[in-house]
């Protein structure tokens, strides 16, 4: 499948609604979408009142080069898909650039949203962002005190300052980071490279042929964080099919949230 095929595979899947919809700031895109497993779901798990769910509760970060222009719909079909699964999901919105975000502001959401998607801290939470979610899922990991037990980043924007160099997506970074003195200082808060999270291993999933975020910048975080970070190559692979349900590289996605079955 080529990478315009991947694309259009995910993006022309339809919008799942949730169950329901809780929010954690008066902005309307400070929300989390819900998605919960149901009777007769992959882990054997019950939706019902006080029933008890195996499994992590997977937290969702979407990408879009942080734009207002993308939401979290397109994901929308994978939280559905990893709901029927048996897993808990929570896919956040954030405030993005040209709807009120942009630094420090997105970071802040992002940080507050997992937060409230983890209101039990008995449970295992696990940070799932793609792309640019896959940058923010690493530097909210990163933050003191947060719940988060385990991140995977697929075709995460894992090294921002090679990002800014590149020029990735007309300048998504210096959009994201604002313009002004103090740039170099805000890069260097907000580069995952520079902040990796301090006992929270670190999987990350690149297809070989991303044609939207080199897998080079992958490469580079797991040379810089080695004790911390797997880094799972997918050949041929581009930069939406791990997170298009019914694909290979969602099988391996899944593989890597699905609890070890008990004997």
């Amino acid at each position: 499948m080529s990478a315009a095929d991947e694309e259009t595979a995910l993006l022309g899947l339809a919008p799942v609604a949730p169950d329901r919809t809780v929010a954690y700031g008066p902005h309307p895109d400070q929300v989390v979408d819900l998605y919960g497993p149901r009777p007769g779901d992959g882990a054997g798990s019950d939706s019902g009142a006080g029933a008890e769910v195996s499994g992590p509760l997977v937290v969702l970060l979407h990408g879009g080069f942080w734009r207002a222009a993308y939401d979290r719909r397109h994901l929308s079909p994978l939280a559905a898909a990893l709901a029927g699964q048996g897993l808990p999901v929570a896919l956040a919105e954030y405030r993005r650039v040209g709807g009120g975000g942009g630094a420090p502001r997105t970071f802040e959401d992002v940080a507050a949203a997992v937060e409230a998607a983890a209101d039990d801290r008995r449970r295992e939470v696990v940070l799932v962002g793609h792309s640019a979610g896959g940058h923010l899922a690493l530097l909210a990991a990163a933050r003191p005190g947060t719940p988060v037990r385990r991140v995977i980043a697929v075709s995460p924007v894992a090294d921002l300052a090679r990002a800014h160099e590149l020029g990735l997506s007309d300048g998504a970074v210096a959009e994201l980071l604002g313009p002004g003195p103090g740039f170099a200082a805000r890069l260097a808060a907000a580069d995952p490279v520079r902040r990796p999270p301090a006992g929270v291993p670190v999987t990350i999933l690149h297809g070989t042929d991303d044609p939207d975020v080199p897998p080079d910048l992958s490469r580079r975080y797991a040379a810089a964080s080695p004790a911390t970070t797997t880094l799972r190559e997918l050949p041929g692979v581009g930069h939406y099919a791990p997170v298009t349900p019914g694909t290979a590289g969602f099988a391996v996605l899944l593989s890597l949230l699905r609890p070890p079955r008990s004997t």
